[in-house]
């Protein structure tokens, strides 16, 4: 099976988990707290593994910066904790950031053109990235409109500024995939890699939401 299927299948899988996250917060439970909690939870252990079977050599070279990025995830895991109790918050979050995913993947492949970081990552080009902004904005604003039934322009700079983040923290878990010499940081989710390379759009935008609430 071609790694373009197994994306679009794993995708749709869960998809349909964020569905029925969503049913079951909808019923008075606080799934979307305890689950996102959990992705923190196995990204912090994928990245653990990665280091357990990283080069003594590379570790030492980069002790300080792999000690920040982990010290990094458990804000995040604090973050999602408190993020967590305003669901329609991820909710948001997980649109703007899908869509700037698939709008950056689809459109970076039709369109080409120059590299954003071909040392970091050479499949992101600037196009990507624009049209990815472009798809994060329309679904922010699209979920003001289809929730509240009304126009809402801070939407805008929502979408825009949660795109660019979430594009950042792909870019930032790159640079640590290539300071460790791999690829992804796990496999249990083809197509797509570890949860780490699939839910790296959180690393900066969770910690900014969390900031602004307080």
């Amino acid at each position: 099976m071609s790694n373009t299927k197994q994306r679009i299948i794993v995708a749709s899988i869960m998809f349909l988990g964020a569905i029925l996250i969503g049913l079951a917060e909808y019923f008075g439970y606080h799934a979307v707290r305890y689950v996102g909690m959990l992705i923190v939870l196995a990204m912090m252990v994928e990245f653990i593994m990665c280091l357990r079977r990283a080069d003594s050599a590379i570790k030492k070279e980069n002790k300080i910066l792999f000690s920040v990025f982990f010290l990094w995830l458990v804000l995040m895991l604090a973050s999602i904790y408190f993020v967590g109790n305003r669901p329609w918050i991820i909710l948001l979050l997980l649109l703007i950031i899908c869509a700037t995913d698939i709008g950056a993947w689809f459109f970076g492949r039709l369109l080409g053109g120059d590299k954003m970081w071909e040392r970091l990552s050479a499949a992101k080009t600037w196009s990507g990235q624009i049209a990815g902004i472009m798809c994060g904005t329309f679904a922010s604003v699209m979920y003001g409109l289809v929730g509240a039934d009304v126009f809402m322009p801070q939407l805008m700079w929502i979408g825009i500024s949660i795109s660019l983040l979430s594009q950042y923290g792909d870019l930032t878990a790159s640079w640590i995939k290539r300071k460790l010499g791999i690829k992804d940081f796990g496999t249990i989710l083809p197509g797509h890699g570890g949860v780490l390379d699939r839910f790296d759009g959180w690393i900066y935008a969770l910690p900014l939401v969390w900031l602004i609430m307080l």
